[in-house]
C-alpha cells in the first residue's frame, strides 16, 4: 500500500470518502467534516489540524481514517490531562498528538474505513496501523489516539496499543409502539416521575417543532445558534460551531438533522440539535434563553425518545456524562478508546492506571445496573454489551 496524509477533507472526492466508510453515521460523512473545516470549527484557533490518513493500492483509495493533529485535548471527551502532566514532568512534549475522532462528538462510529470489496478487515488493519505508527514517529507526534470507534476490538491484537475504558448512558428501543409503551416497561415510581415532568411542561404555553434540514428555516438556525453559544458561554466554555456551519449542514445533509425548537407563542426560547443515522439518534447540543423547570429533560430526552420510537430507530445516544439520564430510561454502556504512544516513559504506571480504570468502570456499571428504572433488564443488558464489546 501507499499512504497519503490530507491537510483537508476537501482533497478527496466526497463520493470516494463516503464509499470507503459505507456508513450512515452522520459524523464521518464528508459533508459534516467538510463543513467543520470550511467554517473554521476545526482550525488553528481551536487546536484541530486535519491530517486525514488515506491508503492506496494500485492508485485506488482502499482505506482511510479521519485524523487530526491536536495541540490540546478540547472536544475529545477522553481526558488525558494526567498523561500530559506526566510527560511534562520528565521534559517530554505530549503535544502535538494525533487523534482519530469526530470533532466535539463523543458518539460511537467508524474510524478506520476499509473498502468493503477490497479485503477482509482484519487483514488490512495491521499494515495501516504500522504505517500510522511510522508517520507518528517521523513527524514527532507523541502518539495517536482512536476515540469512540465502533470496532475497538479490532485493535486489541496489537500489543503496542493501549485500551482505555469509560461509560455513557444510552436508550434502547425495545420495539415500543409509542411513549406510553416505553413507560409501561418502567418501574411504577420512575414511570410516575416521568409523567409528572412531562405534565409540568404540557401545562406551560409551549409548542415543540421537530424539524430537519429541509423544514428548519434560516430564522430557526439563527435562534438555535444563539442558544448554542449561550450554553457554552454560561459555562465559561468555548463554542466551536457557528451559524455558517449549521446553515451548511442543513443544506448538505438535511435528512441527518433533527432540530427540536421550543416556542412560547411565536418566540423561540430553546432548542436541541440531534443527528440521526438509519438506526441511531444522537443528541448533541442544547440551549435556552428562558429557564423552565424540566424543559431540558423534555427537549433533549423525551422528544428524542418520541422521535426514535416514531421513526423505528434502535438506539438513542444523548452524549457524554449525566447520571441523571438513568432515571429517564438510559442505561450504562461501556466505552473504549485505543492509544499508541511513540515514547512511553511510564509504561508500568500507565498499565496499572489502565487496569484500575477498567476495574472502576466495570464496578460502577454493575452498581448503576442495580438502579436502572426498568422492570426487566436482561434484553437491555445484552443490547448494551453488543455496543461496548467488552
Amino acid at each position: 500500500m501507499d499512504f497519503k496524509v490530507l491537510d483537508s477533507i476537501l482533497e478527496i472526492d466526497e463520493s470516494v470518502w463516503n464509499n470507503l466508510h459505507h456508513s450512515k453515521n452522520p459524523f464521518v460523512q464528508h459533508a459534516f467534516l467538510a463543513a467543520l473545516e470550511k467554517h473554521g470549527c476545526v482550525s488553528e484557533r481551536f487546536g484541530w489540524f486535519p491530517k486525514h490518513f488515506v491508503a492506496f493500492e494500485a492508485g485506488q483509495p482502499v482505506a482511510a481514517m479521519p485524523l487530526y493533529e491536536k495541540h490540546n485535548n478540547y472536544g475529545e471527551f477522553v481526558f488525558d490531562h494526567a498523561w500530559h502532566q506526566a510527560w511534562q514532568s520528565v521534559g517530554l512534549n505530549y503535544y502535538p498528538k494525533l487523534v482519530s475522532a469526530a470533532p466535539y462528538t463523543p458518539a460511537v462510529g467508524p474510524r478506520l474505513f476499509v473498502r468493503s470489496d477490497f479485503s477482509d478487515r482484519p487483514v488490512t488493519i495491521q499494515p495501516i496501523l504500522e504505517a500510522l505508527k511510522d508517520f507518528t514517529d517521523e513527524q514527532g507526534y507523541s502518539g495517536f489516539h482512536i476515540l469512540f470507534d465502533d470496532a475497538q476490538s479490532d485493535y486489541v491484537n496489537d500489543r503496542e496499543i493501549l485500551c482505555r475504558h469509560d461509560v455513557q448512558f444510552q436508550w434502547f428501543n425495545q420495539g415500543y409502539e409509542g411513549f406510553e409503551d416505553f413507560l409501561a416497561a418502567l418501574k411504577p415510581k420512575k414511570r410516575k416521575n416521568i409523567r409528572q415532568e412531562r405534565r409540568a411542561i404540557a401545562e406551560q404555553d409551549l409548542t415543540f417543532d421537530v424539524l430537519n434540514g429541509h423544514s428548519a428555516t434560516e430564522d430557526d438556525w439563527h435562534d438555535f445558534n444563539v442558544f448554542y453559544h449561550k450554553t457554552f458561554l454560561d459555562k465559561f466554555s468555548t463554542p466551536t460551531l457557528n451559524l455558517d456551519f449549521f446553515l451548511e449542514i442543513a443544506k448538505t445533509m438535511p435528512e441527518s438533522l433533527v432540530l427540536v425548537m421550543v416556542r412560547r407563542k411565536a418566540q423561540a426560547i430553546a432548542g436541541a440539535l440531534m443527528f440521526r443515522s438509519d438506526k441511531v439518534l444522537y443528541g448533541r447540543h442544547w440551549g435556552a434563553i428562558e429557564q423552565v423547570k424540566h424543559l431540558h429533560f423534555e427537549t433533549c430526552f423525551y422528544q428524542g425518545i418520541d422521535y426514535a420510537i416514531a421513526n423505528g430507530l434502535e438506539r438513542f445516544e444523548p452524549g457524554a456524562g449525566g447520571e441523571h439520564k438513568v432515571a429517564r430510561g438510559f442505561v450504562p454502556v461501556k466505552m473504549q478508546s485505543s492509544h499508541w504512544l511513540s515514547v512511553n516513559p511510564f509504561e508500568q504506571g500507565i498499565q496499572g492506571f489502565l487496569a484500575e480504570e477498567k476495574r472502576m468502570i466495570q464496578s460502577y456499571c454493575q452498581e448503576v445496573w442495580q438502579s436502572v428504572p426498568y422492570q426487566e433488564t436482561e434484553a437491555l443488558l445484552k443490547a448494551s454489551q453488543s455496543i461496548s464489546k467488552w
